[in-house]
């Protein structure tokens, strides 16, 4: 299964996400059991923050893990802007690890930009790192300008990561922001890999014949195609979320699925690799 390194720790390249996960009650049981079928397929970096179902996304996972050793789990959660402040964060950080059942999160997220001086909330975030309670910081939803600034400040050295959306219809970032990312060692974490949840983007990949041609050809589902391009330059884990036992198995199984160049070729003729700056795309 291929492997990224986050903060020195190797984790698999296709990690659990958990987007509008955790508030249905109706479909609480499901969204569990396909956690725990991730896991038990050897997913080991699990994404959610404080804003997703107010919480309940932390407390679906903070369920979810009980029956796993912390050690063998990577965790990720995100702070929002307006709690990015040096006075408040570690009181909602306090909040996530209460809701996620743990002591420590192995990574923690700025969520996206808002009116708080980003060196306060860097700052701040490495403060958390310092106390044990964080492993590591990172970012989302930045791009290179956004990195620079960071990489500027005293403790920009330890950022460990940022998480931007990233998919076949959804490339800005090969043209300069995975390159940068590449050149400075930080790994990404691609969210919404198979096309964004509010959008109907990811109908046309599915439906590409290309890639399915592709996935007939490796004898794999067309989902496991679009994670193994998005996986393909070893710095980006791919966090796709499923409430399905068998989408998640199929999902975890990309990471073992080496796409060719000649793959990699005729996919960059149906999605061309951008030629200019593309500002982020935002799902």
């Amino acid at each position: 299964m291929k492997q990224v390194k986050i903060n020195n720790q190797e984790v698999p390249a296709i990690g659990i996400g958990t987007w509008h996960m955790g508030s249905d009650e109706a479909k609480k049981q499901q969204e569990l059991t396909a956690i725990q079928a991730g896991i038990d397929a050897g997913a080991k970096l699990i994404d959610t923050a404080e804003t997703y179902g107010s919480g309940d996304s932390e407390r679906l996972v903070g369920q979810a893990i009980k029956p796993y050793r912390r050690e063998d789990l990577f965790l990720v959660s995100k702070v929002l802007p307006k709690n990015a402040t040096k006075k408040d964060m570690e009181h909602h950080l306090d909040a996530s690890l209460e809701r996620l059942q743990t002591d420590y999160l192995d990574l923690y997220l700025y969520h996206w930009r808002g009116n708080v001086p980003l060196a306060e909330t860097i700052a701040e975030l490495d403060r958390l790192r310092e106390t044990g309670k964080i492993k590591s910081w990172g970012v989302s939803n930045f791009d290179v300008a956004d990195l620079e600034e960071v990489e500027a400040l005293p403790a920009g050295h330890h950022l460990a990561a940022n998480e931007d959306l990233y998919n076949l219809n959804a490339r800005g970032l090969d043209f300069d922001l995975i390159p940068w990312q590449k050149e400075h060692d930080v790994p990404l974490l691609a969210y919404s890999p198979v096309g964004g949840l509010n959008n109907n983007l990811h109908t046309d990949m599915l439906a590409n014949p290309v890639i399915k041609q592709i996935a007939t050809e490796h004898q794999v589902s067309v989902y496991q195609v679009l994670l193994a391009w998005t996986i393909r330059d070893d710095i980006t884990i791919a966090i796709p979320q499923t409430a399905s036992v068998s989408h998640m198995q199929d999902n975890l199984a990309a990471a073992n699925l080496e796409l060719t160049q000649a793959d990699l070729d005729l996919i960059d003729k149906e999605y061309p690799r951008p030629t200019h700056k593309i500002p982020l795309d935002l799902d």
